[in-house]
């Protein structure tokens, strides 16, 4: 019976792939490959669309492990999502990272205006974690284990 091998990444779409990418690089992320331009059979036959082209980048968190792919279409257009979605909307809803001081990077997004979409938890003694909304209503829930 096939079986996963190993988690390899989470896509997100977006229009300004320049702007969202800055933000995941600010955080801390690098780039593991692209920009580049992604069009053809390959693309058409994956997504289903005839004709599609995307530019994507990769990105990487220091440490490795999982990558984050934005994409973002030059054809057809992207859909218009819902940027002011919770978490109780279905779908994909949150992009998590753990961090070393939650406190410094909440207010360090707070000054190039990425607030807050609750506040800051705390689960028992292990976890306090925050969700930010990043540019075009991506949630990034930042963790910082205790102990």
């Amino acid at each position: 019976m096939p079986a996963i091998q190993r988690f390899d990444h989470v896509g997100i779409t977006v229009a300004d792939l320049e702007r969202v990418s800055a933000f995941f690089l600010a955080l801390g992320l690098r780039v593991e490959a692209g920009p580049m331009d992604v069009q053809g059979d390959f693309l058409d036959t994956v997504i289903g669309i005839p004709g599609a082209r995307t530019r994507i980048v990769v990105l990487a968190a220091p440490q490795g492990g999982t990558l984050l792919e934005l994409s973002s279409f030059v054809r057809p257009d992207h859909q218009v999502g819902s940027p002011t979605a919770m978490a109780t909307e279905l779908g994909l809803r949150n992009v998590a990272f753990e961090v070393d001081d939650l406190d410094a990077l909440v207010q360090r997004l707070a000054v190039d205006g990425h607030g807050l979409v609750g506040g800051v938890g705390q689960y028992q003694h292990t976890w306090r974690m925050a969700y930010v909304r990043g540019p075009e209503g991506i949630i990034v829930s930042l963790a910082e284990r205790l102990g």
